[in-house]
């Protein structure tokens, strides 16, 4: 061979390198080195042309140029994936390197085996041939492969970023519809709220009315009861003065008598009488229909008075009838928002039934009992953490039997004897509290011992 190939292998493993580090993006240094070897094995390969027969040592600096391009996919990570195009040149760079070798050191030899080493040389073309069409139509179904992943990666990628994009919506969405669930949920809740104040007052608006009713009913005859019994006396004075003198002395002493029993009579008609009309004024103050609205109420005061009203209430009806009181309000609570006549009713309620029950322990004559009746006022926290005020009575008398406690808030449910009540008193205070003032109404007790009742109210100022 007067002219080595080994330049023109050289420039095509240059050319496939540089092909991949362009595929690949590989950095830009490599591709300058490759630029220089490219020139490199142009140079060496004119200068064969040139010197034709005496280029036996330009062959050999052409193998070892091509074997050191040869060496790269095996030491370097980079042309690694060029394999497949070395194992195609190797046979003619083999062939070639022994040709001239033997071209070199036996000449003779190698003259008489010509057609040999051109057989073989052709033979290592055709092979080349062949595995350089085979390798670039893989490369060519790798081409088409890697393309297809990146644009799979390319869709998946896409699909991460709209999953991503659909997730947050999803989340915003589900956020609005949670907000808009509470609010629905929180203004249902207001309107049954509200719903069950407007029945409560309803309720409370028709008692009034109905007691208002029988109060102006029984006023009007028990007006002439007090006005006549006054009549009446002032009529036996005049009768004691004027007529009884002219009666003879053995008739004035019993006419005397019956005179005086006429007068006492009479004078106990009108204290009845008009202790009657103060417990009608009573009902009538009490009766009066409410606004159903709530106003600031300084609930100490509130609880202070319709306790002292209780207590003279009961006093008035039984002289006999004492017991301790003992107030406990915190100052801080100030006025919240609230239905001051029904919560009056609520509290007068509570307060008349502790000293009804102290007043029954009191007639069993149990040895050192005092009655006593405690009110305590205190703000708190709600277990929702809304701010609240607390309004508890607690009495020690007969407490309430367990097996009654839960029918105590029920109509016409009641534990005094017949004709001392009604049964209406819890119920309507539960409704009260529960209904028109959205708070709470529990009971502690123990039978024979104590019974405490404790008033729950939101505080609607806060």
């Amino acid at each position: 061979m007067d002219i080595g190939f080994e330049p023109f292998v050289a420039i095509i493993l240059l050319t496939q390198y540089r092909k991949t580090l362009k595929r690949e993006g590989i950095r830009d240094d490599w591709n300058r080195y490759l630029l220089f070897a490219m020139w490199g094995a142009a140079t060496l390969m004119c200068l064969e042309f040139a010197l034709k027969d005496e280029t036996l040592a330009l062959r050999f600096v052409g193998h070892l140029f091509t074997f050191a391009l040869i060496t790269l996919p095996f030491t370097k990570e980079e042309f690694r994936v060029n394999k497949p195009i070395i194992n195609a040149v190797i046979p003619f760079v083999i062939i070639a390197f022994l040709s001239d070798t033997t071209e070199a050191l036996f000449t003779k030899f190698y003259n008489n085996n010509d057609g040999v080493f051109e057989s073989a040389t052709w033979f290592a073309v055709l092979w080349f041939g062949a595995m350089w069409f085979i390798n670039r139509k893989q490369n060519k179904t790798l081409e088409i492969e890697r393309k297809k992943r990146e644009m799979e990666q390319e869709q998946n990628r896409m699909m991460a970023a709209m999953k991503v994009n659909l997730e947050s919506e999803v989340k915003q969405r589900t956020a609005e519809l949670t907000m808009q669930k509470e609010e629905l949920q929180s203004a249902l809740a207001e309107l049954k709220s509200t719903q069950a104040q407007l029945v409560q007052q309803e309720k409370m608006a028709s008692l009034g009315e109905l007691t208002a009713g029988i109060a102006h009913e029984i006023q009007n005859p028990l007006n002439f009861v007090n006005n006549f019994s006054e009549v009446s006396i002032e009529l036996l004075e005049e009768l004691k003065e004027e007529i009884l003198a002219k009666l003879p002395d053995d008739a004035k002493e019993e006419a005397d008598e019956i005179i005086n029993d006429i007068t006492q009579n009479l004078t106990k008609i009108n204290q009845h009488g008009k202790r009657a009309d103060s417990i009608v004024k009573g009902m009538l103050q009490h009766s009066r229909s409410t606004t159903g609205k709530k106003e600031p109420t300084d609930i100490n005061a509130l609880a202070d008075e319709y306790l002292r009203l209780s207590y003279h209430g009961l006093r008035a009806k039984d002289k006999m009838f004492n017991s301790g009181m003992k107030t406990i309000f915190d100052d801080s609570i100030g006025k919240i928002e609230a239905i001051p006549q029904d919560l009056g009713r609520v509290l007068l309620n509570l307060f008349n039934n502790s000293f009804y029950s102290v007043a029954e322990k009191k007639k069993l004559n149990i040895a050192g009992y005092e009655p006593m009746l405690t009110v305590v006022t205190k703000k708190i926290k709600t277990t929702q953490g809304t701010p609240a005020v607390e309004i508890t009575v607690t009495d020690n008398g007969t407490g309430i039997p367990q097996k009654v406690l839960d029918k105590i808030y029920q109509p016409f449910f009641t534990t005094k004897p017949t004709g001392q009540g009604t049964g209406l008193g819890l119920s309507m205070s539960y409704d009260i509290i529960t209904k028109g003032h959205g708070g709470d109404l529990k009971v502690e007790t123990a039978e024979g011992e104590f019974a405490r009742f404790i008033i729950t109210i939101p505080d609607g100022k806060a």
